[in-house]
């Protein structure tokens, strides 16, 4: 049976203030929790229907039923498992390789995506300014399909990191240097800025090199592309590089 305080306790972690106050955060459906189950990220409770096989302690699993997952899922079609687990500590950034910086990401849709395209390419960390989505919310969670285990984030002042980086900074900005005619440097990192008002300011005074995808369309009247699909055509083309 699923407790009152369990009910307020998972409920309350949809909020970032909660999460943070608890350490905790919430991961659904089979995939994703197996894929924290199987990292490093330590397991806090499992709330599951009979269906879902684990080797977890008796101590660490609650079966509850198909209307209590219900109740406390997200999903549209819950998936047999709710899991809570604990917050780790940052990781130091790293100063070699690929870094992908964001700068005030407010969809948790996009960054759960980036998450999974820095897995697929091969980036190990992504460094986000302060204000930048938190990558514990749920939507970002399962966006990230398990990305996340496999993924340093590290939330921080950039003007402070970009500051003291000596590697290129390069920026995906609407009148840069055409992506598919530069060389591209994989010791570097890789701005990407505001969904609506792009990369700031303050941030872009910083930049050393400034990329843009050009269009192909007859009509170019689209304004620009998400940030998401961008980030995935130019790490394409670091790695093609």
């Amino acid at each position: 049976m699923l407790s009152k305080s369990q009910l307020k306790l998972i409920t309350s972690l949809r909020q970032k203030k909660y999460r943070n106050n608890h350490k905790l955060f919430l991961a659904e459906g089979i995939k994703v929790v197996n894929e924290f189950l199987s990292s490093d990220f330590k397991v806090h409770t499992i709330f599951c229907t009979d269906d879902f096989s684990h080797n977890l302690s008796s101590d660490q699993v609650n079966l509850i039923s198909d209307v209590e997952l219900q109740k406390i899922s997200l999903l549209k079609n819950p998936n047999q498992v709710l899991g809570l687990f604990e917050i780790p500590s940052e990781k130091e950034i790293e100063t070699s390789g690929l870094t992908i910086v964001l700068d005030t990401l407010n969809d948790p849709g996009n960054l759960g995506t980036i998450i999974r395209l820095c897995d697929w390419f091969g980036v190990k960390q992504i460094v986000c300014s302060n204000d930048t989505v938190d990558c514990y919310n749920p939507k970002v969670v399962q966006a990230t399909m398990g990305s996340l285990t496999r993924i340093s984030i590290k939330y921080t002042d950039l003007k402070v990191y970009l500051e003291s980086a000596k590697k290129p900074i390069y920026a995906a900005v609407m009148d840069g240097e055409n992506v598919y005619e530069t060389s591209l440097k994989n010791d570097a990192i890789l701005v990407m800025g505001n969904e609506a008002n792009g990369i700031s300011k303050e941030i872009l005074e910083f930049i050393t090199d400034t990329l843009t995808i050009p269009q192909f369309g007859e009509l170019q009247e689209t304004e620009s592309l998400n940030v998401a699909t961008a980030t995935a055509i130019l790490l394409s083309e670091f790695r093609r590089n």
